[in-house]
């Protein structure tokens, strides 16, 4: 590569001419050429960082060599939205933003909003470390306080007509009658063990919808093959692992396919009223026990009310969970000393058809620490 030559970059077939050229000394050091196998550092002067991407070929444009194999598009896997706790401080969120993916083009992010946590965006990323490594940078680089939604992966949904629709939040999802085929990402999975923990992870991956491909005895190690949905694997997977080898097991996992599963929408509802903020998109079998972990979770998150708050998890319309967030309740007889017991049932009526009518028409708040802890939990 010569400075005064004209560059070209393979993957998109953007040419330019080089602002300088030169060496890590360690600090930069400049020259007038690179020379193949060399390592040293290309000023583009691209105004648009996206059209450098990682792992490319850079040739001069005299060149006829064909671009050096095994480069890939990075593919966003996993994918969370991301909310300011202070929606004041959106624009800082879009600036820290950009500025992340100046030095990580890996990592994808769109303008979405949500009426529950207003505006945010919905971010891309390779895996769940990517996602918490970012987030921390946010964090601490950017001193932003912000809230994460539960991640989750990217669904291929086929509907009536022929028409494929991409699927990453549960906003999106489709209207049931629409439907006729869900995919969802499958993983390579490859474990690393000690023997004497073969028991241990079988049943792990066995809760985790992992099939069995294969598995070999290595000496004192055993390695387990499966393939298991990447949604299985985002929440919990990596550490429970740790947990039940006593952290001496190692993961390895890449893309194998998209498979078809039986994947529905869980709604939820506070006081008849849905809140899409919290809904899910879950698989068909574990959909009763999610609603119910949830719904008693919201049950000691949501604050108590003048009235009772009943908290719902239903797909497409059917109720399959419930609890209920009791109401205060004010002594209304305390002001009465003796007298007819008429009197007292006269208060308690008037109270309860106070209470009825709030529940009708009054409003739940909820609070954004509790998205917070749901979605940290």
């Amino acid at each position: 590569l010569c400075k005064k030559s004209l560059l070209r970059l393979f993957a998109t077939g953007t040419e330019f001419s080089p602002v300088d050229i030169g060496y890590f000394l360690p600090q930069m050091a400049p020259k007038d050429r690179l020379m193949t196998g060399e390592v040293g550092y290309v000023a583009t002067g691209l105004k648009d960082t996206s059209l450098a991407k990682t792992g490319d070929t850079l040739t001069d444009t005299l060149d006829t060599i064909q671009s050096l194999p095994g480069y890939k598009e990075p593919k966003s896997m996993v994918f969370l939205s991301f909310y300011p706790t202070d929606n004041d401080n959106f624009p800082l969120l879009r600036e820290a933003l950009e500025k992340l993916h100046l030095s990580d083009s890996s990592f994808t992010f769109e303008l979405h909003s949500s009426a529950a946590l207003g505006k945010g965006y919905l971010c891309g990323f390779l895996g769940l470390l990517h996602a918490d490594v970012l987030q921390e940078r946010l964090e601490r680089e950017f001193n932003l306080n912000i809230i994460a939604s539960a991640p989750t992966v990217e669904y291929q949904i086929e509907l009536v007509g022929n028409r494929t629709k991409i699927v990453h939040i549960p906003e999106d999802f489709p209207d049931p009658s629409l439907i006729k085929a869900i995919k969802e990402p499958l993983m390579y999975v490859s474990v690393f063990t000690p023997k004497e923990f073969v028991g241990n992870i079988m049943q792990l991956v066995q809760e985790k919808r992992g099939d069995l491909v294969n598995l070999e005895y290595l000496g004192d190690q055993a390695k387990f093959t499966y393939l298991m949905p990447l949604s299985e694997m985002i929440i919990d997977f990596f550490d429970k692992l740790k947990s039940i080898t006593s952290g001496y097991a190692s993961l390895d996992y890449e893309f194998y396919e998209y498979r078809k599963v039986k994947a529905v929408k869980l709604e939820f509802l506070l006081n008849k009223n849905k809140v899409e903020a919290f809904s899910q998109i879950v698989v068909f079998e574990k959909a009763q026990s999610i609603a119910n972990r949830t719904v008693e979770k919201l049950k000691d998150l949501i604050p108590r009310h003048q009235f009772q708050i009943p908290i719902q998890a239903a797909i497409g319309g059917k109720i399959i969970a419930r609890a209920d967030v009791k109401s205060f309740r004010k002594d209304v007889t305390a002001k009465l000393y003796g007298g007819d017991q008429s009197r007292k049932d006269k208060l308690l009526d008037a109270q309860k058809k106070g209470k009825k009518k709030m529940r009708q028409f009054g409003k739940v708040e909820i609070p954004q620490e509790v998205f917070l802890k749901l979605y940290k939990e």
